[in-house]
């Protein structure tokens, strides 16, 4: 199962959320919900370099998808998900996304 890193609020998440819905293969992990879950993200993050680019642009590094194998990736492409259309809505603060 391919768990997904995202919070309710952010606009990219959302986009996200909706085609996952009724699918199995992915589960939506809220990291907004609890302190933990966010912990779990923040490992995820501090640790892995495919951040790096995100976190140098101010951004969160959500959605994140982590894949049965332990691979990181912020790119919805990369199982078999659409990204948000470039001009929907942000939540960074350089206008790009979260």
């Amino acid at each position: 199962m391919i768990k997904v890193y995202g919070m309710k609020t952010c606009p990219d998440c959302q986009w996200v959320d909706g085609q996952i819905q009724g699918d199995d293969r992915f589960q939506m992990i809220d990291i907004g919900e609890h302190v933990v879950l966010m912990k779990e993200f923040l490992r995820l993050r501090d640790t892995h370099a495919e951040f790096d680019e995100a976190k140098k642009l101010g951004m969160a590094g959500i959605p994140c998808f982590l894949l049965e194998d332990g691979t990181v990736t912020l790119d919805p492409a990369a199982v078999g998900l659409l990204a948000e259309p470039a001009d929907g809505p942000a939540c960074s603060l350089n206008g790009q996304g979260c």
